[in-house]
């Protein structure tokens, strides 16, 4: 038994301890928003239960990959990619929508719970990319390498664009970015890149943009032109971040203003502000911004480039979905169904998380080891 306790001690020690608190800091949060909307008039304890549970199997799951060396997760490439491709692929044949979603982006299972694929591919994608980087190495602005680094990133991209979740799709496009970014992109393909969107923007919004995405890039900057249809959500969004000041109405308080549509999901900030009050949303951006520098500074500790390559996919899938959910309730962004990690209700999107942070800690553990004995 003492060999055991001593073994957990040795574990604990080997983590990134402040990482993990901030995580627990920001799920904290989320419960207390969760328990809030539940004591105010929800309809059931369904979400409040959710986000537990995610947290619980997310933490387990974190721990778990901490453990494994994140060298071995990537070269198991051959296991996990297809699995979450298979899910993804599912999707466009028994895919279900779920409240305030416009695409059917999860699976039903049997009736307990759904969950979204895409969140899973999230994870395989930043492995297998960040191994087919280190392999590519300084070859990575030779053609040839080049177009088969933008073709892995395609897959993801315009398999999640065909699902009808332009959010997400988006999201891989910047760890998309951001990875090839850190491996060495040289000045000219980033212009070339530049170049290409430019001259593919006209097309994609022309063709490929549905007319309900177009109408809320119409509405995203003045909400108020359509308070009662395509700008209620950032309009009630905003009145609701607002009305708190400066410390909030208070979590369970019964003159809470409920008509933000979703607003346990994409709109979580605007509830955090409205029961929270400003010092809330400071608090929620003091403990986004600390997440997102761990991430970083674990990147820059890492002796090789594949450490590097997956703390730099992680933290540009957290920064760019905090900044884009964030800026949708400050309307300075259109809707796009992008959640706010760790805060937003969602198991799948809270546990997905969680193993996210897992692969860092594995980053972590690793080179923090090789640090003692060098």
């Amino acid at each position: 038994m003492t060999k055991a306790f001593q073994a957990v001690k040795n574990f604990l020690q080997s983590l990134d301890i402040a990482l993990v608190l901030i995580c627990l800091c920001c799920s904290g949060i989320s419960i207390i928003c969760m328990y809030s909307f539940y004591v105010t008039g929800a309809r059931d304890n369904r979400a409040l239960i959710v986000q537990v549970v995610a947290l619980g199997l997310g933490l387990i799951a974190a721990f778990v990959l901490s453990a494994m060396d994140y060298e071995v997760m990537a070269k198991l490439w051959k296991l996990h990619a297809p699995i979450a491709l298979f899910l993804v692929l599912l999707t466009f044949f028994i895919g279900e929508e779920v409240a305030g979603a416009d695409d059917k982006a999860w699976l039903n299972l049997f009736g307990i719970t759904t969950i979204q694929p895409s969140e899973l591919l999230k994870l395989s994608f930043i492995l297998t990319f960040s191994l087919h980087l280190s392999k590519t190495g300084e070859n990575i602005n030779r053609l040839r390498p080049f177009l088969l680094l933008c073709l892995h990133g395609a897959v993801p991209i315009l398999l999640i664009m065909l699902q009808g979740d332009f959010g997400s799709a988006l999201v891989f496009g910047v760890i998309f970015i951001g990875m090839m970014f850190v491996a060495g992109l040289s000045l000219r393909w980033i212009l070339a890149g530049i170049t290409a969107c430019a001259m593919m923007a006209p097309l994609i919004w022309f063709f490929i943009l549905p007319s309900y995405l177009k109408q809320r890039f119409f509405v995203a900057l003045h909400p108020e032109i359509d308070p009662l249809d395509k700008g209620l959500q950032q309009y009630n969004g905003r009145l609701s971040l607002g009305s708190g000041q400066l410390f909030g109405r208070g979590i369970g308080s019964e003159d809470l203003y409920n008509g933000v549509p979703e607003a346990r999901n994409d709109f979580i900030y605007s509830y955090i502000g409205q029961t929270m009050g400003f010092v809330g949303c400071m608090i929620t951006l003091l403990l986004i911004t600390l997440l997102c520098v761990k991430i970083l500074m674990t990147a820059r500790m890492s002796y090789d480039s594949m450490g590097s390559y997956i703390c730099t996919g992680v933290f540009a899938m957290l920064l760019f979905q905090s900044t884009v959910n964030i800026g949708m309730v400050l309307c300075v962004v259109p809707v796009i169904g992008i959640t706010l990690p760790l805060f937003s209700a969602g198991g799948t999107s809270v546990t997905v998380t969680y193993m996210a942070i897992g692969l860092v800690l594995s980053v972590y553990r690793k080179n923090k080891k090789d640090l003692m004995f060098n």
